[in-house]
């Protein structure tokens, strides 16, 4: 039998791997995930669920759907993607990682098939996921899109609802550029019969969901038109706001389950403790000020930059990262010119040289340093920080997951 250091060493390194290489890495079909789950008993057929998908907001939402139904007293099985320090981040049940003798059972005993199939690494790791909530009889399971919707392998569920966040501009090369082209990617979750719940009313994308949800017959409903009472969320940030509502319009069309407003309010209260949920606008320090967050794109950086402008302070130091294919002439205009910066690559391959940016922020007026390591960077913000400054630290999961 081999270890978890093994078992998930071999996860990593027998396929390519989306947020490693980046569309290079992509299977952008169902068939290897059907045929695996069909191998293993279809075991995404024996819990209830709910599929979330967007651009931004859905791993903050997924985790609020978690800990509203925990709270209202149900085993609940979360499914997140990507993770920041350890693989089991993915895959948990009432907040508990899947132990580690799960991953390396699953892996032992599908090796060979998932060798052989050459399957992603993604296939893999949702099939893990639906096996072991399966096996544990979670009563429901929050299941989040890896990457766009329609053909991500998270799609061969049925849920009991659907939510879609928000829209934004984000991997284009593989969803399209436009706004409606995108939200056709994401409306591939609407299942026929089954309640569709978008969190953010947007006219360029309301077409796409209607069209969709009226071929398939699946209810509609747009969260800023139903949802009018205020809950608060120990999730930090403004736009926090407009996920709080989608997920509780979400809970409103969720048939079978009691979930009572005082649910709503523990579980929203909670969701870091009850979910153990990293990197959203989380709070490393206090003198200075430092928070983190996963933000990476146009739409998710402008309502972190907004956030930071608001929350008080002398001076901002920004520790930066990116990966080669962040289209950063969208980026860079949002980036406020009286901060530094400090920039360094992600440890990883696709992590974009800190120069390339340098030299595409200069024609911004950003005054930038660059570093060998996000570590390195942010020891030099902490050393330049006076104790009322603010130092934030983002640009990509990969950027946050070395400092969290």
């Amino acid at each position: 039998m081999m270890h978890y250091k093994e078992a998930t060493q071999w996860l990593f390194e027998q396929l390519p791997m989306y947020q490693q290489r980046g569309a290079s890495a992509l299977n952008a079909k169902l068939d290897g995930i059907k045929k695996f789950c069909n191998y293993l008993g279809e075991p995404h057929q024996k819990f209830k669920s709910i599929h979330v998908a967007g651009t931004n907001g859905k791993g903050s939402s997924s985790h609020m759907l978690a800990a509203i139904l925990q709270e209202a007293g149900y085993k609940v099985g979360l499914y997140t993607s990507p993770h920041l320090k350890d693989f089991r981040e993915r895959i948990k049940i009432n907040g508990q990682e899947i132990p580690e003798e799960e991953v390396v059972s699953f892996v032992y005993s599908h090796k060979d098939y998932m060798s052989q199939n050459a399957l992603s690494f993604f296939e893999m790791t949702v099939a893990m996921a639906f096996d072991y909530f399966a096996s544990a009889r979670v009563d429901i399971a929050i299941i989040e899109v890896g990457l766009g919707g329609r053909l991500d392998a998270t799609n061969i569920i049925k849920p009991e609802v659907s939510l879609i966040t928000n829209i934004g501009f984000d991997h284009m090369d593989l969803l399209g550029n436009t706004l409606a082209q995108i939200a056709i990617e994401k409306a591939g979750i609407i299942k026929p019969n089954v309640p569709v719940v978008i969190s953010e009313w947007h006219r360029d994308t309301e077409a796409a969901f209607k069209a969709k949800s009226a071929a398939v017959g699946a209810p509609i409903y747009f969260a800023s038109d139903l949802i009018e009472k205020v809950y608060s969320t120990d999730l930090k940030g403004s736009y926090q706001e407009k996920n709080i509502k989608g997920v509780v319009a979400a809970l409103r069309h969720l048939s079978g389950f009691n979930v009572t407003s005082s649910h709503i309010k523990l579980g929203l209260s909670n969701v870091v403790a009850i979910t153990g949920l990293l990197g959203r606008w989380q709070v490393l320090l206090n003198e200075p000020l430092v928070i983190t967050d996963t933000a990476h794109n146009e739409a998710g950086i402008s309502l972190v930059i907004k956030q930071l402008l608001n929350t008080p302070h002398k001076s901002l130091h920004m520790v930066l990262g990116f990966v080669k294919d962040k289209d950063l002439d969208t980026i860079l205009p949002l980036l406020p010119v009286d901060a530094l910066y400090y920039i360094a690559a992600p440890a990883i391959q696709r992590g974009l040289d800190p120069l390339v940016f340098i030299e595409r922020a200069a024609h911004f007026n950003l005054f930038c340093n660059h570093y060998s390591s996000v570590n390195e960077a942010f020891k030099a913000a902490k050393k330049q920080a006076k104790k009322e400054d603010l130092i934030f630290i983002g640009g990509s999961n990969f950027v946050v997951a070395e400092v969290v």
